[in-house]
């Protein structure tokens, strides 16, 4: 076990399976108050050929999150994305740690509208805009 497995005070890792567990571990807030904010301890396997993490990182990230909190307010029933919004608004190197927190700003009988926003110890990095459709069926296409 390294240094990179153990997670912060105040976080524990969540089993994400598929593409974001190649990504992570994604990390969940333990605080009470911070019910839907999220964590990724980024590494040299985050960054881009100039040494800052990867906006596909990034987008990866704001969407796993998004997609959470929108199952969770849909009664864990499986939601997708319809259109994500992405704004880069800062740059995270390899080795910050990035904390996202995603809000639900509207919901309908059939869709969802989420902000989400990505800070690290420097400032703001990302912030996304989504619709996500709640779906009767795991795996169904838009």
């Amino acid at each position: 076990m390294t240094d990179q497995d153990i997670p912060p005070d105040g976080w524990k890792p969540i089993r994400i399976e598929g593409f974001m567990g190649q990504i992570g571990p994604l990390l969940r807030s333990t605080r009470i108050e911070d019910r839907n904010t999220y964590g990724l301890q980024t590494n040299e396997g985050h960054k881009n050929h100039i040494g800052l993490v990867h906006g596909g990182v990034l987008t990866s990230l704001l969407d796993q999150v998004i997609a959470l909190v929108a199952w969770n307010s849909a009664d864990r029933q499986p939601t997708v994305t319809v259109q994500m919004d992405t704004r880069f608004l800062g740059a995270a190197r390899a080795g910050d740690f990035l904390e996202t927190r995603a809000t639900i700003r509207h919901g309908t009988r059939s869709l969802i509208f989420v902000d989400a926003d990505i800070t690290s110890a420097n400032g703001p990095v990302a912030s996304a805009s989504a619709i996500m459709k709640i779906s009767s069926q795991t795996g169904q296409t838009a």
